[in-house]
């Protein structure tokens, strides 16, 4: 019986001394992984700059289809106000455009350029 015991305790403890090898050798691996996965994020990023719209130049319809949250209405606010007013100098200034709040200005603020 204490022999049959001890098998199995012994059995156990190599079990788990074989997982958590396997265990650190996943950890270790995962940094390796890991750069290789961030190389592409700014990548990814590049696009969104490359989709800014210059809200000084763009028309209503370019303004609501580059924009998050701003409809045909907001757009042509935009426009207005540049009309009236001049060219925007700073991104901050649409938010003097009536119905754009500072949400919005921050959802857009690296879609807008100048």
């Amino acid at each position: 019986m204490k022999r049959n015991l001890l098998s199995v305790a012994s059995l156990l403890l190599l079990v788990s001394l074989s997982w958590a090898g396997i265990a650190q050798a996943d950890t270790k691996a995962a940094p390796v992984t890991q750069p290789a996965a961030q190389a592409p994020a700014p990548a990814a990023k590049a696009p969104a700059s490359a989709e800014s719209v210059n809200i000084n130049t763009a028309s209503a319809e370019e303004l609501q289809k580059a924009l998050k949250g701003i409809g045909k209405v907001k757009a042509q606010a935009i426009v207005d106000y540049r009309t009236s007013n001049g060219p925007f100098t700073t991104v901050d200034q649409l938010l003097e455009v009536k119905g754009i709040g500072k949400g919005t200005l921050d959802k857009n603020r690296d879609r807008i350029s100048l």
